[in-house]
Protein backbone atom coordinates (compact mmCIF):
# COMPACT_ATOMS: atom_id res chain seq x y z
CA UNK A 1 0.00 0.00 0.00
CA UNK A 2 2.94 2.34 0.66
CA UNK A 3 4.65 1.83 -2.45
CA UNK A 4 1.42 2.69 -4.27
CA UNK A 5 0.89 5.71 -2.48
CA UNK A 6 4.58 6.38 -3.39
CA UNK A 7 3.74 5.66 -7.03
CA UNK A 8 0.50 8.08 -7.04
CA UNK A 9 2.86 10.72 -5.56
CA UNK A 10 5.54 10.74 -7.90
CA UNK A 11 3.28 10.13 -11.21
CA UNK A 12 1.70 13.52 -9.70
CA UNK A 13 5.41 15.04 -9.47
CA UNK A 14 6.07 14.09 -12.77
CA UNK A 15 2.37 15.27 -14.41
CA UNK A 16 3.12 18.84 -12.85
CA UNK A 17 7.12 18.94 -13.61
CA UNK A 18 7.28 17.72 -16.83
CA UNK A 19 5.46 20.87 -18.21
CA UNK A 20 5.76 23.66 -15.66
CA UNK A 21 9.82 24.57 -16.10
CA UNK A 22 10.52 23.59 -12.56
CA UNK A 23 12.51 20.46 -13.71
CA UNK A 24 10.62 16.49 -13.58
CA UNK A 25 13.85 14.89 -13.35
CA UNK A 26 15.15 16.73 -10.86
CA UNK A 27 11.62 16.43 -8.26
CA UNK A 28 11.37 13.12 -8.95
CA UNK A 29 15.17 12.53 -7.54
CA UNK A 30 14.39 14.43 -5.11
CA UNK A 31 10.75 12.73 -4.52
CA UNK A 32 12.47 9.54 -4.05
CA UNK A 33 15.46 10.89 -2.23
CA UNK A 34 13.35 12.34 0.58
CA UNK A 35 10.91 9.48 0.47
CA UNK A 36 13.80 6.98 0.80
CA UNK A 37 11.78 4.90 -1.72
CA UNK A 38 12.64 1.29 -2.95
CA UNK A 39 15.52 1.82 -5.93
CA UNK A 40 14.66 -1.72 -7.25
CA UNK A 41 11.28 -0.08 -8.03
CA UNK A 42 11.12 3.52 -8.45
CA UNK A 43 14.73 3.83 -10.33
CA UNK A 44 15.22 4.51 -14.20
CA UNK A 45 12.37 1.79 -15.08
CA UNK A 46 9.61 3.47 -13.13
CA UNK A 47 10.88 7.04 -14.34
CA UNK A 48 10.62 5.78 -17.97
CA UNK A 49 7.20 4.51 -17.22
CA UNK A 50 5.88 7.96 -15.82
CA UNK A 51 7.41 9.93 -18.71
CA UNK A 52 5.21 7.78 -20.78
CA UNK A 53 2.19 9.30 -18.91
CA UNK A 54 2.75 12.60 -19.86
CA UNK A 55 3.94 10.96 -23.34
CA UNK A 56 -0.35 10.30 -23.49
CA UNK A 57 -0.77 13.70 -21.91
CA UNK A 58 0.78 15.65 -24.91
CA UNK A 59 -0.57 12.95 -27.35
CA UNK A 60 -3.60 13.33 -26.09
CA UNK A 61 -3.38 17.17 -25.95
CA UNK A 62 -2.23 17.89 -29.64
CA UNK A 63 -3.71 14.95 -31.23
CA UNK A 64 -4.94 17.30 -33.94
CA UNK A 65 -1.78 19.18 -34.21
CA UNK A 66 -0.01 15.42 -34.77
CA UNK A 67 -2.69 14.15 -37.02
CA UNK A 68 -1.71 17.17 -39.34
CA UNK A 69 1.78 16.76 -38.96
CA UNK A 70 1.34 13.32 -40.08
CA UNK A 71 -0.47 13.52 -42.63
CA UNK A 72 2.06 16.42 -43.70
CA UNK A 73 4.66 14.02 -43.91
CA UNK A 74 2.93 11.41 -45.96
CA UNK A 75 2.39 14.40 -48.55
CA UNK A 76 6.26 15.69 -48.14
CA UNK A 77 7.17 11.86 -50.05
CA UNK A 78 5.59 13.79 -53.18
CA UNK A 79 7.81 16.93 -52.55
CA UNK A 80 9.11 18.81 -50.15
CA UNK A 81 7.22 22.13 -49.37
CA UNK A 82 8.35 24.15 -45.85
CA UNK A 83 5.37 26.70 -47.54
CA UNK A 84 3.11 23.86 -46.06
CA UNK A 85 2.69 25.11 -42.37
CA UNK A 86 2.38 21.45 -40.93
CA UNK A 87 5.38 20.12 -43.22
CA UNK A 88 7.23 22.75 -42.04
CA UNK A 89 6.28 22.17 -37.98
CA UNK A 90 7.03 18.47 -38.39
CA UNK A 91 10.57 19.02 -39.93
CA UNK A 92 11.43 21.45 -37.41
CA UNK A 93 10.30 18.89 -34.79
CA UNK A 94 12.53 16.40 -36.12
CA UNK A 95 15.54 18.80 -36.56
CA UNK A 96 15.27 20.05 -32.88
CA UNK A 97 15.01 16.18 -31.78
CA UNK A 98 19.07 15.32 -32.81
CA UNK A 99 20.61 16.86 -30.27
CA UNK A 100 18.60 15.33 -27.62
CA UNK A 101 18.87 11.75 -29.51
CA UNK A 102 22.85 12.12 -30.52
CA UNK A 103 23.79 13.41 -26.88
CA UNK A 104 21.76 11.32 -24.76
CA UNK A 105 22.83 8.08 -26.44
CA UNK A 106 25.70 8.72 -26.67
CA UNK A 107 26.18 9.36 -22.67
CA UNK A 108 23.36 7.25 -21.58
CA UNK A 109 25.88 5.60 -18.95
CA UNK A 110 27.45 9.00 -17.81
CA UNK A 111 23.40 10.28 -17.40
CA UNK A 112 22.28 7.69 -15.01
CA UNK A 113 25.68 7.84 -13.18
CA UNK A 114 25.35 8.58 -9.27
CA UNK A 115 27.68 11.79 -9.82
CA UNK A 116 24.49 13.31 -12.33
CA UNK A 117 22.02 12.15 -10.14
CA UNK A 118 23.53 13.66 -6.80
CA UNK A 119 21.23 16.12 -4.87
CA UNK A 120 23.70 18.82 -5.17
CA UNK A 121 23.56 19.18 -9.06
CA UNK A 122 20.10 19.56 -8.92
CA UNK A 123 20.49 22.42 -6.42
CA UNK A 124 23.08 24.19 -8.60
CA UNK A 125 20.82 23.71 -11.67
CA UNK A 126 17.55 24.90 -10.19
CA UNK A 127 19.47 28.29 -9.22
CA UNK A 128 21.22 28.87 -12.73
CA UNK A 129 18.18 27.50 -15.44
CA UNK A 130 16.24 30.16 -12.52
CA UNK A 131 18.41 32.75 -13.37
CA UNK A 132 18.13 32.09 -16.73
CA UNK A 133 14.51 32.32 -16.78
CA UNK A 134 15.18 35.98 -15.37
CA UNK A 135 17.51 36.85 -17.99
CA UNK A 136 15.26 35.50 -20.88
CA UNK A 137 12.34 37.56 -20.07
CA UNK A 138 14.54 40.95 -20.02
CA UNK A 139 16.48 40.37 -23.45
CA UNK A 140 13.59 38.04 -25.65
CA UNK A 141 11.36 40.02 -27.94
CA UNK A 142 8.96 37.47 -27.52
CA UNK A 143 7.08 38.36 -30.21
CA UNK A 144 7.66 35.93 -33.32
CA UNK A 145 4.84 32.64 -33.41
CA UNK A 146 6.47 29.12 -33.68
CA UNK A 147 5.73 28.56 -37.61
CA UNK A 148 8.24 31.33 -38.37
CA UNK A 149 10.74 29.52 -36.65
CA UNK A 150 13.78 28.55 -38.72
CA UNK A 151 15.96 25.55 -38.85
CA UNK A 152 19.10 26.99 -36.81
CA UNK A 153 16.83 27.91 -34.04
CA UNK A 154 14.84 24.48 -33.85
CA UNK A 155 18.66 23.10 -33.42
CA UNK A 156 19.17 25.72 -31.03
CA UNK A 157 16.11 24.72 -29.36
CA UNK A 158 17.42 20.93 -29.38
CA UNK A 159 20.37 21.95 -27.97
CA UNK A 160 18.79 22.98 -25.09
CA UNK A 161 16.88 19.98 -24.58
CA UNK A 162 19.66 17.94 -24.52
CA UNK A 163 20.76 19.94 -21.14
CA UNK A 164 17.70 18.98 -19.86
CA UNK A 165 19.11 15.29 -19.41
CA UNK A 166 21.15 16.37 -16.33
CA UNK A 167 18.90 16.64 -13.13
CA UNK A 168 17.66 19.86 -12.22
CA UNK A 169 17.83 21.96 -15.33
CA UNK A 170 13.76 21.46 -16.79
CA UNK A 171 13.43 20.05 -20.50
CA UNK A 172 10.87 22.68 -20.71
CA UNK A 173 12.31 25.45 -18.95
CA UNK A 174 15.72 24.90 -20.99
CA UNK A 175 13.68 24.68 -24.20
CA UNK A 176 11.00 27.55 -23.54
CA UNK A 177 14.23 29.95 -21.91
CA UNK A 178 15.89 29.20 -25.58
CA UNK A 179 12.12 30.06 -27.32
CA UNK A 180 12.31 33.49 -25.63
CA UNK A 181 16.17 34.14 -25.99
CA UNK A 182 15.60 33.79 -30.38
CA UNK A 183 12.44 35.66 -29.85
CA UNK A 184 9.25 33.26 -29.53
CA UNK A 185 6.42 34.55 -27.71
CA UNK A 186 5.99 32.81 -24.20
CA UNK A 187 3.10 30.69 -25.13
CA UNK A 188 4.47 29.49 -28.40
CA UNK A 189 7.46 28.88 -27.26
CA UNK A 190 5.80 26.19 -24.58
CA UNK A 191 3.73 24.62 -27.50
CA UNK A 192 6.90 24.07 -29.51
CA UNK A 193 8.47 23.01 -26.47
CA UNK A 194 6.09 20.40 -25.82
CA UNK A 195 5.01 19.00 -29.31
CA UNK A 196 8.83 18.55 -29.68
CA UNK A 197 9.04 16.24 -26.42
CA UNK A 198 7.47 13.75 -28.24
CA UNK A 199 9.46 12.11 -30.15
CA UNK A 200 12.93 12.18 -27.36
CA UNK A 201 10.51 11.26 -24.64
CA UNK A 202 8.85 8.43 -26.39
CA UNK A 203 12.18 7.26 -27.91
CA UNK A 204 13.81 7.54 -24.21
CA UNK A 205 11.11 5.62 -22.40
CA UNK A 206 10.18 3.66 -24.97
CA UNK A 207 13.22 1.43 -25.20
CA UNK A 208 13.94 1.10 -20.65
CA UNK A 209 10.14 -0.18 -21.09
CA UNK A 210 11.05 -2.91 -23.43
CA UNK A 211 13.88 -3.84 -20.96
CA UNK A 212 11.41 -4.28 -18.35
CA UNK A 213 9.07 -6.02 -20.29
CA UNK A 214 11.66 -8.56 -21.55
CA UNK A 215 12.77 -8.85 -17.71
CA UNK A 216 9.22 -9.49 -16.54
CA UNK A 217 7.35 -7.70 -13.53
CA UNK A 218 5.49 -9.05 -11.18
CA UNK A 219 1.59 -8.15 -10.45
CA UNK A 220 2.63 -5.35 -7.85
CA UNK A 221 5.53 -4.26 -10.25
CA UNK A 222 2.50 -4.02 -12.97
CA UNK A 223 0.25 -2.26 -10.13
CA UNK A 224 2.71 0.69 -9.28
CA UNK A 225 3.89 1.33 -13.00
CA UNK A 226 -0.02 1.44 -14.39
CA UNK A 227 -0.40 4.07 -11.51
CA UNK A 228 2.39 6.20 -12.01
CA UNK A 229 1.29 6.48 -15.69
CA UNK A 230 -2.29 6.92 -15.24
CA UNK A 231 -1.89 9.73 -12.71
CA UNK A 232 1.45 11.64 -14.71
CA UNK A 233 -1.01 11.48 -17.91
CA UNK A 234 -3.63 13.00 -16.18
CA UNK A 235 -2.02 15.35 -14.44
CA UNK A 236 0.42 15.94 -17.28
CA UNK A 237 -2.66 16.92 -19.39
CA UNK A 238 -3.89 19.70 -16.87
CA UNK A 239 -0.21 21.07 -16.19
CA UNK A 240 -0.03 21.78 -20.16
CA UNK A 241 -3.45 23.27 -20.08
CA UNK A 242 -2.53 25.87 -17.32
CA UNK A 243 0.76 26.52 -18.17
CA UNK A 244 0.10 28.13 -22.29
CA UNK A 245 -3.09 29.63 -20.85
CA UNK A 246 -0.61 31.12 -18.20
CA UNK A 247 2.05 32.49 -20.48
CA UNK A 248 0.03 34.15 -22.39
CA UNK A 249 -0.06 37.01 -19.90
CA UNK A 250 2.54 36.49 -17.43
CA UNK A 251 6.27 35.92 -17.60
CA UNK A 252 8.67 32.81 -16.34
CA UNK A 253 9.77 34.48 -12.77
CA UNK A 254 7.52 33.03 -10.59
CA UNK A 255 9.25 30.00 -11.54
CA UNK A 256 12.55 31.31 -11.55
CA UNK A 257 11.42 32.32 -7.60
CA UNK A 258 10.08 29.11 -6.66
CA UNK A 259 13.28 27.17 -8.16
CA UNK A 260 15.33 29.39 -6.11
CA UNK A 261 13.17 28.58 -3.02
CA UNK A 262 13.41 24.79 -3.80
CA UNK A 263 16.86 25.22 -3.48
CA UNK A 264 17.09 27.02 -0.78
CA UNK A 265 14.83 24.60 1.39
CA UNK A 266 17.03 21.12 -0.17
CA UNK A 267 20.21 22.77 0.81
CA UNK A 268 18.81 23.66 4.17
CA UNK A 269 17.65 19.58 4.43
CA UNK A 270 20.29 17.94 3.23
CA UNK A 271 22.84 20.35 5.50
CA UNK A 272 20.65 19.76 8.55
CA UNK A 273 18.41 16.39 8.20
Amino acid sequence: MLELLQAIILGIVQGLTEFLPVSSSGHLLLGQYFLGVDEGKFGLPFDAAIQSGTLLAVVSFFWKDFLGMGRALVRSRRGLDLTDTDQRMAFLILAATVPAGVVGFLLEDFFAGECVRSPWVVVFNLVFVGALFIVAEAVGRKSRPASKLGFLGAIAIGCAQATALVPGVSRSGATITMGLFIGLKRDEAARFSFLMSVPIIAIASGFTLIEVIREGMDASEVIIFVAGIVVSAVVGYIAIKFLLTYLVNHSLRIFAYYRFGLAAVVVAALLFL
